[in-house]
């Protein structure tokens, strides 16, 4: 269902963004301009996922772009998930591997939709990731 997989994307976001918060430079006690811009943007896109309002794609697309280019060393606590889900430029930064996985992801998960089936988006990702 709809509702479950923007449940999904938006716990990931969550945890990202708690995770990056806490990691230097965004954790010290005086932050640049860049950094208190950066964390605003962050905490905004949590919010706009959330209510689905505004345009949360472009906003991903741009924060977690600028992640990569400004911070690289923290790219690892952001579930490539996101990446996907956000695209745009982002798709760039993915191997051509992970890019079909959630692509099938994607295409399972309409055709359970289309279909009116129910469809486990978490199970289903474990599954193509081999995490399980």
């Amino acid at each position: 269902m709809i509702a479950d997989y923007h449940q999904f994307q938006l716990n990931l976001l969550k945890v990202a963004s708690n995770n990056l918060l806490r990691q230097a430079p965004f954790n010290l006690e005086e932050l640049g301009e860049n950094e208190i811009e950066f964390q605003q943007q962050l905490i905004a896109l949590v919010a706009d996922l959330e209510h689905m309002r505004g345009d949360y794609i472009e906003s991903g697309q741009q924060i977690l772009s600028r992640l990569v280019r400004h911070y690289p060393d923290l790219v690892p606590l952001v579930p490539r998930d996101l990446f996907w889900l956000f695209g745009g430029e982002l798709l760039h930064f993915m191997p051509d591997d992970e890019i079909e996985i959630f692509q099938q992801l994607d295409e399972q998960r309409y055709a359970a939709e289309t279909a009116g089936e129910s469809f486990n988006y978490e199970e289903s990702r474990a599954r193509l990731l081999g995490l399980n």
